[in-house]
């Protein structure tokens, strides 16, 4: 192989972190659809709440909220980690700090599901809160990723 060709592992390893990160964005808006379903259930009466406990949207806001978390970490992990590997630092800037900011939100957030689980509110309101700014802080994300993207690509 031509040393000024860049190996096609360090090419290809810089793009895991943006597709895993746009699938994570999906999974957090569902993530939200299902927590906006468990509210209209906490708040139905008679047969409509019937009707919407058959969804188990509480389990399933549950497990794709478990899911969203393991993902954030080793996401933000792994896109420290490729950075660092293909140019020998991390880049220090609004990204980098945006995304851990997201993680350790992240990681409050779902600390509280125990004290939601007993019924505290400041703690359901506070989850409700914090995921709303990491959702929007995603929708950020994704637009500077794909910036950072589009500059891997040009240098390709």
């Amino acid at each position: 192989m031509n040393p000024a060709t860049p190996d096609p592992i360090v090419v290809w390893s810089q793009f895991f972190h943006p597709a895993l990160m746009w699938l994570l964005f999906a999974l957090t808006i569902y993530a939200l659809y299902l927590g906006l379903k468990v509210r209209r259930v906490r708040s139905a009466e008679g047969e409509e709440k019937k009707e919407l406990i058959k969804g188990k949207f509480n389990d399933k806001h549950f497990q794709i909220g478990s899911l969203v978390l393991a993902l954030m970490v080793v996401g933000s992990i792994g896109g420290m980690v490729v950075t660092y590997l293909n140019n020998g630092k991390l880049f220090v800037g609004s990204h980098l700090l945006a995304g851990l900011g997201m993680t350790g939100m992240i990681a409050v957030s779902a600390s509280l599901s125990p004290l939601m689980q007993k019924g505290v509110d400041w703690a359901r309101s506070t989850h409700i809160l914090l995921n709303v700014v990491l959702l929007g802080l995603f929708g950020w994300q994704a637009w500077t990723g794909i910036e950072i993207v589009l500059r891997i690509i040009s240098k390709l």
